[in-house]
């Protein structure tokens, strides 16, 4: 009898939780009902090029889905090069519950630098920041594409982009607890969105995922439904991204690096609001 094939881990997990509420008539309430919470799940990126074998260069930890698309986003905003292949790992010594937890990215071309967990721009887990080398000037020498040179959306569009990205943030309305990023033209088309437990793997999907389609990684705007830190501003000036929107505020030093690298950056935006940093 041959033993059962792993579930591949889902974006949310069922459970059984207990509701306490105070009513106006009867006090205090319990109720024991059914709830779902986001899963976070370990993602290991593993990378191979022509004449190298696959090698761990990134964790992260992220909502299972779109793997591929993390993965071909992430190296894509860290200039390492265009995927030629990526498929999960058939590592013989991987237990059955890692089988969908390890991701091997095939790049079409030797990189111009050998990555390494010491010297990636992008985030190692769902809340950290930036880790290693963090100087403006690396992040521009590094970028893969060139800064948008298309138009922009004026104040009153950017101001309704997070609404009109709301009603696709599904996995938001269910549990609660996941960030979004979204992509749209200046016309305030919505080309894509993507979820995640961490806002920079919601990026790393969203940029993936027209990677893999065969389409350009710059888009006038992307929208994020958290703060505008390092890390985000990092991804889109990476990408050739014209304007970063987000409903939370930006760093200090989130501003340089789009004034660096000619992003435009927009914070608490809202129906009746947006602050432009840069």
């Amino acid at each position: 009898m041959t033993a059962a094939r792993p579930r591949r881990p889902g974006p949310t997990t069922r459970l059984r939780v207990e509701d306490h509420r105070v009513d106006q008539q009867d006090g205090e309430q319990v109720r024991r009902r059914e709830d779902r919470v986001l899963t976070e799940e370990p993602l290991e990126i593993r990378l191979a090029w022509p004449g190298a074998p696959a090698r761990r260069v990134w964790t992260t930890l992220r909502t299972p889905g779109n793997d591929f698309e993390l993965a071909a986003g992430w190296v894509h905003h860290e200039g390492l090069g265009s995927a030629a292949g990526v498929a999960y790992c058939t590592d013989m010594e991987l237990r059955p519950e890692q089988e969908f937890n390890v991701v091997t990215l095939t790049l079409a071309s030797v990189p111009a630098r050998v990555p390494s967990q010491l010297d990636a721009l992008s985030a190692g887990s769902a809340a950290c920041g930036v880790c290693g080398t963090d100087e403006v000037a690396e992040v521009l020498a590094r970028r893969p594409a060139p800064p948008w040179s298309g138009p922009l959306p004026p104040a009153d569009l950017i101001r309704r982009l997070p609404g009109l990205m709301r009603p696709r943030q599904q996995l938001f309305e269910r549990t609660g607890s996941a960030h979004a990023a979204g992509l749209f033209t200046a016309d305030g088309t919505l080309v894509a969105v993507r979820e995640d437990v961490g806002r920079h793997n919601a990026v790393d999907k969203v940029v993936g995922s027209r990677l893999l389609a065969g389409s350009s990684s710059a888009e006038a705007v992307l929208v994020v439904s958290g703060r505008a830190g390092f890390e985000l501003v990092q991804k889109a000036v990476a990408s050739g991204i014209g304007a970063l929107v987000a409903v939370g505020a930006p760093t200090g030093l989130s501003v340089r690096l789009a004034e660096a690298g000619g992003l435009a950056l927009y914070g608490w935006t809202r129906d009746e609001r947006t602050v432009r940093y840069a």
